[in-house]
């Protein structure tokens, strides 16, 4: 059998089981979870891999689940195939939770269906005995953020120490034994037609800032309190002022929100919270426009003689795709969707924990349509079940069999060409030193 061959019998498998895989992605549309609170879903995943006879691993990073197959032509490098689990909350989103107001507004859905896809057609087909390596089939939690303050209950808590999911799976070595990965996240954007690869997306910092002023009566003594939301305002406004020092090519997003504003209209707020990231294509880039930031903060706190607390937490690095893998992801689409359909997305200014992985081992993170509206929106829907759901099945599967093939010799060239910047033990501890706190009293 050639390895063309081999790629149209799992093509075949997968359609087999089309029906059954945009189910896959259906039911997880209509109950979405947020990060690291998918038991569902995550049950789910379990539940199909073992119908598959393989023996999945639970609760990893608190929800993940992860599923090994051993290539039957002999060693070589392990292969992940990821998809997140969680949806995030989106503000009158027609399929949001009552409960939670979570919401599959960036595809997630989709690529919990397209992996499952993948198992089914790889293993149904019997085609990893013409493979050697290893694959790895891998439901990651929590990539998008949010939900901050139960997270950080869960880090005073010693049940987390990163906020993102694949920040936790590197954490705790659940990734050590994996030499490349990628996935395929679904995208609405008109411009990336049916299938684009970025050549990379920003990074971000995480950031939160507690002001904290005096109370006191708001109509009949308002000269006796420190108002701290007018702190806040104040730094609100700094921080719109110097994003015009930020550089293009820096691609830096500062998108701040007032978490808490006042307990009580006739009372002086003595407290008010902030939230922001700080994003940007190079981490010198990122560094940079957080200390601009904390200059901001810092003068709303001075303005109003407040006090602020600024706390900077470990984000999610900038991603690099890995070229040889983006070379044999391409040839795979012309097949797929015809010659030079793929399309180059460049840079992305959103930021993925995909980007943490590709840090410390080559990933590719391609962009598959099917998706209208605008992503993390209200109107963010799945509007061609096939391509959204089925199509990533296909193409995952036939990026295994493509670098698997051959003694894995696709794989082992992207590894032995691959220059990671950081090595597992590096990222923790790069991770760990961006955090920090400091307190900076404006009355002093």
């Amino acid at each position: 059998m050639t390895r063309e061959e081999l790629k149209r019998q799992v093509d075949r498998a997968i359609e087999a089981e089309a029906e059954r895989i945009v189910g896959f992605g259906e039911q997880i549309r209509h109950r979405p979870e947020l990060g690291f609170k998918e038991a569902h879903t995550a049950a789910l995943v379990e539940d199909v891999l073992r119908g598959l006879g393989l023996a999945p691993r639970t609760q990893l990073a608190l929800t993940g689940v992860r599923a090994d197959v051993a290539g039957g032509a002999g060693p070589g490098p392990t292969f992940a195939l990821m998809g997140e689990l969680d949806g995030l909350v989106v503000s009158g989103h027609p399929e949001a939770d009552a409960r939670t107001g979570a919401a599959h507004a960036c595809g997630h859905n989709a690529q919990v269906a397209g992996l499952l896809g993948a198992a089914l057609g790889l293993v149904k087909s019997g085609a990893l005995q013409h493979l050697a390596g290893r694959v790895v089939f891998f439901a990651v939690p929590a990539e998008e953020g949010g939900d901050l303050e139960w997270r950080l209950e869960q880090v005073r808590a010693g049940r987390l120490e990163f906020l993102g999911g694949k920040c936790e799976l590197l954490r705790l070595g659940h990734l050590d034994d994996v030499d490349l990965a990628m996935m395929i996240h679904t995208t609405p954007r008109a411009e990336d037609g049916r299938v684009a690869i970025p050549r990379s997306n920003n990074g971000r910092f995480g950031k939160t800032a507690r002001f904290v002023g005096r109370a006191a009566h708001a109509g009949g003594a308002p000269h006796a309190g420190v108002n701290a939301l007018y702190a806040a305002n104040v730094a609100l406004l700094a921080i719109n002022a110097v994003r015009e020092t930020f550089r293009d090519e820096d691609t830096v997003r500062v998108h701040p929100i007032l978490t808490h504003g006042g307990s009580q209209v006739n009372v002086i707020p003595a407290e008010a919270r902030i939230e922001t990231y700080v994003r940007g294509r190079t981490l010198e880039a990122i560094r940079d426009a957080n200390v601009r930031v904390d200059r901001a903060l810092r003068a709303g706190a001075l303005a109003l003689g407040a006090t602020v607390e600024i706390e900077t937490l470990p984000g999610y690095l900038p991603l690099r795709c890995d070229p040889v893998m983006a070379e044999t992801f391409r040839a795979g689409a012309d097949v797929f969707f015809g010659a030079g359909t793929c399309r180059d997305a460049e840079h992305r200014a959103g930021s993925t924990d995909m980007g943490d992985v590709s840090q410390v081992m080559p990933v590719l993170h391609p962009y598959m349509g099917g998706a209208r509206g605008t992503g993390h929106a209200a109107d963010y829907t799945i509007t061609d079940p096939h391509l959204a759901y089925v199509m990533p099945a296909r193409a995952l599967a036939g990026m295994v069999i493509d670098l698997l093939w051959d003694g894995a010799a696709r794989a082992r060239e992207v590894v032995a060409r691959a220059t990671p910047p950081l090595t597992r033990d590096g990222y923790v501890k790069f991770q760990r030193d961006i955090r920090r706190r400091e307190v900076f009293r404006g009355d002093a």
